[in-house]
């Protein structure tokens, strides 16, 4: 009986043929786009320093639908900024996916000048104030590009600032600090500032809270919730009333369709404890979705010394961080699970800073804009 053997002849892989050099200069600009994009974001980034089409590239259409997506954004890395003013321009950076902090800081120095201030971010972009050239900074990081605006007047000082970011551009929200209390609005699209009239009830010691398309305040005394509708540029007031024995509430939302409120109930200017109550469906009513426990609770007004100025609340991917200024630490909320937890100390931190601590969002995603 005969066998045959099946036997495999070894054909060496054909090494990659180049594309001629003058093809690739004569296809369509808007092919070409369309062929980078497909590149990693990663691989894209580290050759963006190579070509100066490559800056222009990160704002196509074709890159931005590529990966400036729900599903894409939702996957980014996504972390919490700690900035200090005694490190200028120099950032710490916790891996909220990975809880851990990275090695390296982020370094802004050659970007912005010595004056610059970080005192917003949205998502991927972060805004600084440069007293110093009377003008705001708006940055896009991943796009390493930035954007100079002059303050609405001169001589110009404000008390309380907030930016928004929208499908096709954002808004920067400021109240002026003087005796009318000026509502300014700069519109990126517009490129240019609008005035709408005075605003004696907000708390400027705090920043607003974008919800349902209006961003929203507390009001001073008595306590309350007020909104502004961009749209229409009028003020509006929430229905619901705040939970009893409230002395000192802060906002916080997921910039769409959430809005809650963080707070202590106690008496006598003294919080006995701390609590988180979501704004119900219809606007009607605060409902109580979680309580900060005994232990965490004393150290956190024991740290702030009970100035509860000092304790200011963000919300980050799915978690309501609540820091003070004079602690390095964060205590944060997961509201799906319903769990409190303390962030750890950054271990590149020095000892010896003690207050001035300020903690930002950072979610990097590609934005069509700067």
């Amino acid at each position: 009986m005969e066998i045959h053997k099946n036997t495999h002849i070894y054909t060496p892989p054909r090494p990659p043929q180049k594309m001629d050099p003058t093809l690739w200069s004569k296809l369509p600009e808007e092919l070409l786009e369309h062929i980078l994009s497909c590149l990693p974001l990663k691989t894209f980034l580290y050759l963006q320093s190579t070509c100066k089409h490559f800056k222009s590239l990160s704002v196509s259409p074709s890159f931005i639908s590529k990966h400036f997506s729900s599903s894409s954004s939702s996957s980014t890395t996504s972390f919490l900024l700690l900035s200090h003013p005694q490190f200028t321009h120099q950032y710490f950076l916790y891996n909220s996916n990975l809880n851990s902090w990275r090695a390296q800081v982020l370094s802004l120095s050659s970007l912005l000048p010595a004056s610059a201030t970080l005192i917003a971010s949205s998502k991927g972009m972060i805004c600084f104030c440069n007293f110093g050239g009377n003008c705001f900074v708006v940055c896009n990081l991943l796009a390493r590009d930035l954007r100079v605006v002059k303050f609405p007047k001169h001589p110009f000082e404000f008390e309380c600032f907030s930016m928004v970011l929208g499908c096709d551009g954002y808004k920067l929200f400021v109240i002026s600090q003087d005796s009318r209390c000026c509502v300014y609005v700069y519109d990126s699209i517009k490129q240019d500032w609008e005035n709408y009239g005075s605003q004696f009830d907000v708390n400027y010691r705090t920043q607003g809270v974008c919800f349902n398309s209006r961003l929203y305040f507390t009001t001073r005394v008595p306590f309350g919730v007020t909104g502004f509708d961009f749209e229409t540029g009028n003020w509006g007031n929430l229905r619901a009333v705040s939970p009893r024995e409230l002395i000192f509430g802060r906002l916080v939302g997921n910039g769409d369709d959430k809005l809650c409120l963080f707070g202590g109930i106690g008496n006598n200017g003294i919080a006995r404890s701390l609590k988180i109550w979501e704004l119900s469906e219809g606007g009607a009513s605060w409902v109580e979705i979680g309580s900060v426990p005994d232990m965490m609770c004393r150290k956190l007004v024991s740290v702030c010394f009970h100035n509860y100025e000092h304790l200011y609340v963000f919300w980050h991917q799915e978690m309501i961080c609540v820091c003070c200024y004079s602690w390095p630490e964060v205590l944060y909320y997961k509201v799906s699970r319903r769990t409190w937890h303390w962030l750890p100390k950054c271990p590149s931190m020095p000892e010896k800073w003690s207050c001035g601590f300020k903690w930002f969002s950072f979610v990097p995603q590609l934005h069509p804009y700067v």
